[in-house]
């Protein structure tokens, strides 16, 4: 194929029925993607990524409309198509990954079924042959025990599986292009590496160029070789990946990469006295039944976990989905029952605490939730939400609204916040009143389970700030619980590694990043794409990376 697979050339969108004036949702956008190229589009929720992927698929919400432009792929104009034309085209020569797997996939298929439906009708294979081309996908993608898969349901597999899956479906077809939307937002680290390597590899493998819509720099610079940089529905700023990082043009790509995490220079331990201390904690989950009448077996999910938190100090556990970090943190706040070990709060064994006297001692404990959204009750008001906080404390009324708008403002919202309902708000400004919540009660400890997993780049910077001013300023100590291993660095004093539910490794931050003495600990560190500054210039961390 000569010429680029992809040439967009002033491509604008708008809503149908938007006010006079109102901004467009795109507004002259104009790139291309080479034949075999990885390219990638970045910017913040809302910056018009996902809405290009749409328009190149003809896929449009209800009430939008392209009002100018083209979308040329290998040379014909997408957009003037008919429908039976793009419908050739989607799926057999413009593959499309999303970010959610499980909602891409249907419950109430078998995988088999929905792999090879698309090559049946694009390619009009019959029914084995079909089978056996999705087979070597999924072996191609490292989904085990390939052939046997195919008799499955989506809910079978972990999330990283799934979302392989959903690549083998788009791949097995070997179209010119793929597209994929944020496909590993909401893996781990370890699993992200690996269906990056193996979607960008088999990409490569059948020829194919990748459209990467995503807002991770870091995997960015791992995997593209151009950039697009798009704020506010504008592309304003292309080039190669390594020229952005050296020198950017943009004032707002600038601003992008200054939100990356960075190390900051900390205290290597924190000078207060232990606040919590964990000794050979243990956790079981009750198991299956292997006969009706039998008893269930219990699985044990943490492994003798021992660790100490000092009064204001932060403490960072990484590791895995599924290697306990939140079963960890549940069974320190007594919100699920230990099997074995001894937790200290304070100097007193809360370990089998139970009725007022463990409702008193929760009352130094609050957890910042990693979906605001969800953890927010939709029919109530902000500020009834943060009053919740104060529940269990014989209030007055005018001290606890008080107390209500001094934590709002704390959190960087003004008292009129305290009459909008949660939909009225963005993500940043959710994660806020779910901080603020927590903090009203003045905890001595907070619990923060993957705050700034789902936001922004520069939306999570906001929120790392404000948790380290809030931290500094009320002395309460932080167990941060993270796969993120970029935002570990800027804002930890010291870091738990939690391997399959037991503590592999734990130390001063620098000695766990600089001299890992675990191998699982280098295999996290290895796999994580971060971002070093240096006077305005990024690089990859890790040797050998540029």
């Amino acid at each position: 194929m000569t010429g680029p697979v992809l040439d967009i050339r002033n491509l604008s969108m708008r809503a149908v029925r938007a006010p006079a004036g109102a901004p467009p949702i795109l507004d002259g956008v104009s790139f291309t993607v080479g034949a075999g190229e990885t390219y990638a589009l970045v910017g913040e929720s809302g910056s018009g990524k996902t809405m290009t992927s749409r328009a190149i698929l003809r896929l449009l919400p209800p009430g939008t409309a392209v009002t100018g432009g083209e979308a040329l792929f290998a040379g014909t104009d997408l957009l003037g198509l008919s429908e039976a034309d793009m419908c050739a085209i989607r799926g057999a020569r413009i593959g499309m990954a999303f970010q959610e797997p499980m909602t891409s996939l249907n419950p109430a298929l078998t995988i088999g079924r929905q792999l090879t439906e698309a090559l049946c009708r694009h390619e009009g294979l019959d029914a084995e042959t079909a089978r056996s081309r999705a087979t070597d996908m999924l072996e191609r993608l490292q989904i085990p025990s390939a052939r046997e898969s195919l008799k499955k349901y989506p809910h079978q597999f972990s999330g990283g599986m799934r979302q392989r899956i959903l690549l083998a479906g788009v791949l097995a077809l070997k179209p010119d292009l793929l597209i994929a939307d944020e496909p590993t937002t909401a893996l781990d680290v370890v699993i992200q590496r690996k269906v990056l390597d193996l979607m960008v590899g088999a990409a490569r493998d059948i020829g194919s160029a990748v459209l990467l819509i995503t807002h991770d720099l870091a995997v960015v610079a791992e995997y593209a070789e151009r950039i697009g940089i798009m704020r506010q529905g504008e592309m304003v700023e292309e080039g190669r990946v390594g020229d952005i990082l050296r020198q950017q043009k943009h004032p707002y790509t600038r601003s992008l990469l200054a939100a990356t995490p960075q190390r900051r220079d900390r205290a290597a331990e924190a000078a207060g006295e232990p606040l919590l201390q964990v000794a050979d904690l243990a956790v079981d989950y009750a198991g299956g039944r292997p006969l009706p009448w039998s008893p269930p077996a219990t699985v044990r999910v943490v492994h003798k976990a021992c660790l100490t938190v000092r009064r204001g100090e932060m403490v960072a556990v990484v590791g895995e989905s599924g290697s306990g970090k939140t079963t960890l943190a549940k069974a320190i706040l007594r919100l699920i029952p230990s099997a074995a070990g001894r937790i200290t709060f304070a100097g007193a064994d809360i370990t089998h605490l139970q009725g007022e006297a463990l409702r008193a001692v929760r009352r130094g404990f609050q957890m910042v939730f990693q979906d605001p959204y969800s953890a927010l009750d939709p029919r109530m008001r902000v500020g009834a939400i943060i009053l919740e906080g104060l529940r269990h404390e014989r209030c007055p009324k005018p001290e606890a609204r008080r107390r209500m708008l001094r934590v709002l403002d704390d959190v960087g919202l003004g008292p009129d916040y305290a009459e909008r309902f949660p939909h009225q708000l963005s993500g940043g400004q959710r994660q806020r009143v779910n901080i603020a919540r927590a903090l009203i009660s003045d905890p001595q400890f907070v619990v923060a389970d993957e705050p700034v997993s789902a936001l922004d780049v520069t939306v999570q910077a906001e929120i790392l700030a404000l948790l380290e001013r809030l931290r500094s300023a009320r002395g309460f100590a932080c167990l941060f619980i993270s796969h993120d291993l970029a935002v570990v660095e800027q804002i930890a004093d010291r870091v738990v590694v939690l391997y399959r539910g037991e503590i592999v490794e734990q130390g001063p931050r620098d000695r766990i990043f600089d001299s890992p003495s675990h191998s699982y600990t280098r295999t996290l560190l290895d796999a994580a794409p971060r971002l070093v500054a240096d006077n305005g210039q990024y690089r990859l961390a890790g040797p050998g990376r540029v």
